[in-house]
C-alpha cells in the first residue's frame, strides 16, 4: 500500500533525498520550513474484523527511513476469486505546497491522501509472469499508479468554503454545526483528489455536449486570477472535443480545473481523474508567453485524464507512456489550434522582429537530440539528472512526430484509436503500444526501428550535406580511340574545340537561359552520417527549376551521389518535407553550389534593428 505523504515526512524520504541530491532538484524547489512538513500516519487495519500488522518496505532500495510504501500481512489468506474488506484508520498532516499537493492559507489541494492500495498484476499483465505487487517508493520524479474502483466520498469542511473534486456531486450539501459535507461519487477511476478554500470566486460553469452524453465543465479560481478563469474554459471545453474526436470519446460526466492562488505555483500543472490544476498568469492576452503557458497547462492536464487516468499507464516504470505521450498529443491539438510560441514583446513582433516556434519545435530545443543519456522506455528515478528525466516530455513528443510524419497522419490517428480502444481502463506496456502503432500504421519496419533506436535506444541522429559541386562535363585531353586508332588529343586543339562548339550551340539557340548550354553537367554530393541511419531524401535542385529526389539509406558514415544532367545544379536539401524530427541540426541539412550571403544578412538586419528599437526605448527613459 502506497503512503505517498510520507514522502513530505522529512529529510529520510526518498522523495527529500532525491531532491537533495539533483542538481536542479524539484521543478521551482520551494522550501519546507519548520512547521510545514506532512505526513501520513495508519492507526489502525482491520480486516474483516481483525487485526493486520504492517511493516514500512523500500522495494527499490532507498533509505531505511523511507515511509511511502507499507507492507500489510493479512490475518487471514484471500481465496484466488474470494472478496475482504479492510478497514483502515489514518490521520494526515498536508504539507505546505511544495509538489502537487498541500496548503497555501487557507487554500488546500488535497491529494494522495488516503492510503492506496497498490496495482496486483497477474500472468500476462504488462510482462508479469506470475502474480506480483507493483509498488514503488514516492520518488522525486515518479508519479503514480494504481487500479480502477469506485469513490464514493464525504468531504466536510468550514461553512463558506468551496469545494471541488474528482467526480460528481451526489445529493446536496449537508449543513451542521458550521461545517458543510458534500458526497461525491465516481466510478472506473483510480484515484481521487479534491480542493477547497474560502477564497474561491463563484466558479465558472458550463456543460459540454459529448457523444456519451453532457459534461458538466467548472472552473475554480481565486479572484485575483479572475482573468485566467474564460482562457482555461476554453481550452478545456477545446480539449474535450479534440481528445475525443483523435481518442475516443470522453467517459466521464464532469471535469473540474482550478486555478491556483498565488502563492501555491507548485499545486498547478497537475492531474487526476476528472479533476486537475491549471496555471496562473496575470498575461491573457492572446500571442503573449503567460496566455501560451496558460492554454498548454490546460490542454496538458486534462490530457492525462486519457494517457494517466483512462490508459492508467505505469508512470513508475514506464513514464513515456504518460508524460511522453501526452505531450505529442498535446502539442498536435496546440498545432491545430495554430498556437504558436512567440518569444518577441508584442510591439517588437508588430515591426517584424523576433522569433516565432511551432509547438513541435519547441519540443526539439528540449530534446536533447545530441546527448540523450537514458533511453525513452527507462524507469523515471533510474536516470542521469533531472534534466534526463525531462526529456521524457520533448524527445517522446519529436519521435512520435517523426512516427506520424514518416508513416501518414491518417495512419497515425488510426493507431492511437486502436491503442486507446484496445487498452482503456487497463495497463498498457510499451510493448502494447509499439504493437498497436505497428498494428494500425501498417508500418511495422519503421515503427520498430525507432523503438529499437529512441525508446529501448539512446540513438541519435546527426545528417549533413558535406559538399555539393556541379561542373560543366568538358571532354579531356589525352589519347582518345578514333578509327580503331589511338589519337593524342592535346589541349589546345581540345579547349577549340569547346570554344566551336559552344558558339555553334549559342548561334543555334540564341535565347538560351543561362544555365543552358552545350555541354551538360555532371553533380556530385557527398551526405555524411553519424548515429542512427533513418531513412531519408536528399532534394537537388537545378538551375532549371527542377529537382532529384534521392534516398539516403548508407548505413555506413557517408553516401556519395553523382549523376550527370542537362542543367547545373543549385543546392543539395536533406529532407526536404521535414520529416526528420530528430536531427541533431537543421543548419547543416543543406548547401548551395554558390555562396548565399542571404542568411547572414537577414540575421544581421534583425540584430541591428532589435539594437535600434532598443535605443530608441532607451530615448524616451
Amino acid at each position: 500500500v502506497h503512503l505517498y505523504l510520507n514522502g513530505f515526512d522529512g529529510p529520510g524520504s526518498t522523495f527529500m533525498t532525491e531532491q537533495r541530491a539533483s542538481e536542479s532538484g524539484f521543478r521551482s524547489n520551494v522550501d519546507t520550513k519548520d512547521g510545514e512538513f506532512g505526513f501520513i500516519r495508519l492507526d489502525k487495519v482491520l480486516q474483516d474484523g481483525a487485526a493486520a500488522k504492517w511493516t514500512f518496505v523500500q522495494p527499490d532500495g532507498g533509505p531505511k527511513t523511507d515511509r511511502s510504501v507499507v507492507r500489510i500481512d493479512l490475518p487471514r489468506p484471500v481465496a484466488a476469486g474470494a472478496t475482504t474488506t479492510l478497514d483502515i484508520d489514518f490521520f494526515d498532516q498536508l504539507p505546505r505546497v511544495v509538489a502537487r499537493t498541500g496548503y497555501y492559507g487557507t487554500f488546500h489541494l488535497v491529494a494522495q491522501w488516503f492510503p492506496k492500495v497498490a496495482v496486483l498484476e497477474l500472468a500476462g499483465e504488462r510482462g508479469a509472469t506470475a502474480p506480483r505487487w507493483n509498488a514503488h517508493e514516492f520518488h522525486l520524479h515518479s508519479e503514480f499508479f494504481a487500479d480502477f474502483g469506485s469513490f464514493d466520498v464525504r468531504l466536510t469542511v468550514p461553512k463558506g468554503y468551496t469545494v471541488g473534486a474528482t467526480g460528481a456531486l451526489t445529493g446536496k450539501p449537508v449543513e451542521k454545526a458550521g461545517k458543510v459535507t458534500h458526497r461525491y461519487v465516481q466510478h472506473d477511476v483510480h484515484d481521487f483528489a479534491w480542493t477547497t478554500d474560502n477564497r474561491y470566486a463563484k466558479p465558472l460553469v458550463k456543460t459540454w455536449n459529448g457523444p456519451n452524453g453532457p459534461v458538466q465543465v467548472k472552473v475554480l479560481y481565486p479572484p485575483d486570477y479572475a482573468s485566467n478563469a474564460e482562457p482555461v474554459m476554453q481550452a478545456t471545453l477545446d480539449s474535450l472535443k479534440y481528445f475525443s474526436d483523435t481518442l475516443g470519446p470522453y467517459p466521464y460526466g464532469t471535469v473540474t480545473a482550478v486555478v491556483p492562488p498565488y502563492g501555491a505555483d507548485e499545486a498547478g500543472g497537475m492531474e487526476y481523474p476528472t479533476f486537475f490544476t491549471a496555471d496562473s498568469t496575470r498575461q491573457v492576452e492572446p500571442g503573449t508567453l503567460g496566455r501560451f503557458a496558460l492554454d498548454f497547462v490546460t490542454v496538458h492536464e486534462f490530457g492525462h485524464d486519457y494517457f494517466y487516468g483512462i490508459l492508467a499507464s505505469n508512470e513508475f516504470e514506464e513514464p513515456m507512456l504518460d508524460e511522453g505521450m501526452n505531450e505529442y498529443w498535446d502539442q498536435r491539438m496546440m498545432t491545430a489550434r495554430k498556437q504558436d510560441l512567440h518569444l518577441t514583446l508584442p510591439f517588437l513582433r508588430a515591426l517584424g522582429i523576433g522569433t516565432t516556434l511551432t509547438p513541435f519545435d519547441m519540443e526539439r530545443i528540449g530534446a536533447s537530440l545530441g546527448d540523450p543519456a537514458d533511453a525513452l522506455g527507462d524507469n523515471s528515478w533510474s536516470r542521469l539528472s533531472s534534466g534526463s528525466y525531462g526529456t521524457v516530455y520533448s524527445r517522446t513528443a519529436t519521435v512520435m512526430r517523426q512516427i506520424e510524419a514518416m508513416v501518414g497522419t491518417p495512419a497515425m490517428e488510426r493507431a492511437m484509436k486502436l491503442y486507446y480502444e484496445r487498452w482503456k481502463f487497463r495497463h498498457p506496456s510499451l510493448a502494447d503500444l509499439r504493437e498497436a502503432l505497428a498494428e494500425g500504421t501498417g508500418r511495422r519496419d519503421i515503427v520498430e526501428r525507432h523503438f529499437d533506436a529512441f525508446i529501448y535506444g539512446t540513438g541519435r541522429v546527426d545528417d549533413r550535406v558535406e559538399s555539393i559541386q556541379s561542373r560543366e562535363l568538358l571532354p579531356q585531353p589525352g589519347y582518345w580511340t578514333h578509327a580503331g586508332q589511338q589519337v593524342l588529343v592535346g589541349s589546345k586543339a581540345l579547349d577549340k574545340a569547346i570554344e566551336d562548339r559552344r558558339k555553334a550551340w549559342k548561334a543555334k539557340h540564341p535565347d538560351a537561359k543561362e544555365w543552358e548550354g552545350a555541354f551538360p553537367y555532371k553533380t556530385r554530393v557527398v551526405v555524411r552520417r553519424d548515429g542512427q541511419a533513418v531513412p531519408q531524401v536528399l532534394r537537388v535542385r537545378f538551375a532549371d527549376g527542377s529537382h532529384r529526389d534521392l534516398p539516403v539509406t548508407a548505413t555506413g558514415s557517408w553516401q556519395r551521389f553523382e549523376f550527370v544532367t542537362a542543367s547545373k545544379a543549385v543546392s543539395a536539401q536533406l529532407d526536404p518535407d521535414d520529416l526528420i524530427r530528430t536531427d541533431l541540426s537543421e543548419l547543416n541539412d543543406s548547401r548551395t553550389v554558390e555562396a548565399d550571403g542571404s542568411a547572414a544578412r537577414r540575421w544581421f538586419g534583425d540584430f541591428t534593428s532589435l539594437l535600434q528599437s532598443l535605443f530608441a526605448l532607451l530615448s524616451f527613459v
